[in-house]
């Protein structure tokens, strides 16, 4: 009796709530042994078809013929003007996002994404930003900015959690720098400390003391002369000569 009401009463089925009460009845009566395990077995099969059948009729509210999803489609992300994205993400790349070890390995666009994301971990200690937001930003599209924060994961430079949510919409992912040199590097202001052991390459520096050269110094005492006092001198030193030659000569007379 109980195994005949049971299969009518699953068949007249509409909903999921519905059959879900059925199996709690069956599983029920077959907990008091009021069916055999077979009878069980049987419309619990049952049960399963039906639910497959309601399935299939049951038609979604509010979707698109065509889709699977109530969430809007995502817009083709592209900048109002080419060249402004082109000088933006180059401007960007060449900021020194990163230390120039690291940054040799990606390209332009990559660097400028990967320079949002610097911007963010030093300003917010992480990166919520969601995808669109960075790409926009960067002046790149969305797979390359996707394609280049997975690039930095694979080489252990920084981590993604995911922030997903069944029935809903999920929170874009949130991005952290684990790279040592890249943090130091951000800690710096991206600036390498290469330039402060440059004073100490090349030769020594020398700074003049206020002594100088002595024999310079008793050169230097020397009352300068032009050409018309260096002319006299010689003048009268010619002079004196020949009043001492004629001295002697008068001499040896």
């Amino acid at each position: 009796m109980f195994h005949a009401t049971m299969r009518s009463a699953i068949e007249d089925a509409r909903t999921f709530a519905q059959l879900d009460s059925l199996s709690r009845s069956i599983w029920q009566a077959h907990a008091a042994e009021t069916v055999t395990d077979a009878e069980a077995q049987g419309l619990a099969e049952l049960l399963h078809t039906r639910r497959s059948a309601v399935r299939e009729a049951v038609a979604p509210v509010g979707i698109p013929l065509g889709r699977v999803t109530l969430f809007p489609p995502k817009r083709l992300q592209r900048a109002p003007e080419r060249s402004v994205a082109i000088e933006r993400r180059r401007r960007l790349a060449c900021s020194g996002p990163m230390p120039p070890a690291l940054a040799s390995r990606f390209t332009t666009g990559q660097l400028a994404v990967l320079r949002i994301v610097g911007d963010e971990m030093a300003r917010t200690g992480a990166c919520g930003l969601c995808l669109d937001a960075i790409a926009a930003r960067a002046g790149v599209c969305r797979r390359l900015a996707q394609a280049a924060i997975r690039l930095a994961e694979g080489d252990g430079l920084l981590t993604i959690q995911e922030r997903r949510y069944q029935g809903r919409k999920s929170d874009p992912n949130v991005v952290r720098i684990i790279s040592r040199e890249w943090l130091q590097w951000l800690r710096r202001g991206g600036r390498s400390a290469a330039p402060a052991l440059l004073g100490s390459i090349g030769c020594k520096p020398i700074h003049p003391t206020g002594k100088g050269d002595p024999q310079r110094q008793v050169v230097d005492t020397a009352p300068s002369k032009g050409c018309r006092g260096a002319a006299g001198d010689l003048n009268q030193s010619v002079h004196a000569g020949f009043r001492a030659g004629r001295g002697t000569g008068q001499a040896m007379r």
